[in-house]
């Protein structure tokens, strides 16, 4: 299968592959980081939303949302998730919006779905471009110069009958600006188990690279990634979350 075309074969799927990720628990944590970093609006707008997940507790806590994606099957679903809320098919990197946001987030590594780093840079400024005075961006990163190509995750789930196996896994050759995220999904059915096998190319950057991509447009926070408590980032994990303030125009 070619780079995204598992992602949108079995978008069907997604809910079960993103299982053991605990939504509510991401939510909460940035939601408080927006109520201590932001400007107190209510506007908010997720980028690579998906299914929606995020969306739906976002709307909980009172929120106008907005998703964005590039794939249809996903907003499709998202609509179904979140009735209340607006969706636009799109490219993160070319984000227009009608009206200013005030929050805008990106969950699930996906800001390493822009393919090159000017199109990061592009994304950020759209981003920007599209925040209130004071609003507010995060999102989380993993370091390139960090990624262990060992390593990777992978959980078992029940669905209509069938039991599905998915594992992922970052890898990076340790030069220029692309690593991949290796996906490996199994659908056993009666005993007869089918198997597709993907690789998404993404966007490869140092967390300090990043940053000093951002820090022109924006104030910039980089936290441990830990959702349960606000840590400064120690300067060696390999992954981030990045709170960013919309500087004056």
């Amino acid at each position: 299968m070619s780079s995204t075309a598992l992602y949108t074969d079995l978008s069907g799927y997604y809910d079960l592959m993103c299982a053991d990720i605990d939504y509510p628990a991401q939510s909460n944590a940035v939601h408080r980081l927006h109520q201590l970093f932001g400007n107190q609006g209510r506007r908010h707008l997720d980028l690579a939303c998906g299914t929606g997940p995020h969306i739906r507790h976002f709307i909980d806590f009172g929120y106008d949302c907005m998703g964005l994606d590039i794939h249809q099957p996903m907003l499709d679903q998202a609509r179904n998730r979140c009735p209340e809320a607006r969706f636009i098919l799109g490219d993160m990197s070319e984000l227009r919006v009608e009206e200013p946001q005030d929050l805008i987030t990106c969950f699930l590594y996906s800001i390493h779905y822009n393919q090159s780093l000017d199109k990061l840079k592009a994304c950020f400024g759209s981003v920007h471009q599209a925040l209130s005075p004071e609003g507010v961006f995060c999102f989380n990163l993993v370091d390139k110069n960090r990624i262990n190509n060992n390593l990777y995750v992978q959980h078992n789930a029940q669905h209509h009958g069938s039991h599905f196996l998915f594992r992922s896994g970052w890898h990076y050759d340790g030069t220029g600006e692309m690593q991949s995220l290796r996906l490996r999904i199994e659908k056993t059915t009666a005993g007869e188990t089918q198997c597709w096998q993907d690789e998404h190319r993404m966007v490869a950057a140092g967390i300090e690279d990043v940053r000093a991509l951002l820090a022109p447009l924006f104030e910039v926070h980089v936290f441990e990634h830990d959702y349960e408590r606000i840590l400064p980032w120690d300067g060696e994990s390999g992954n981030a979350l990045l709170v960013c303030v919309k500087n004056g125009d």
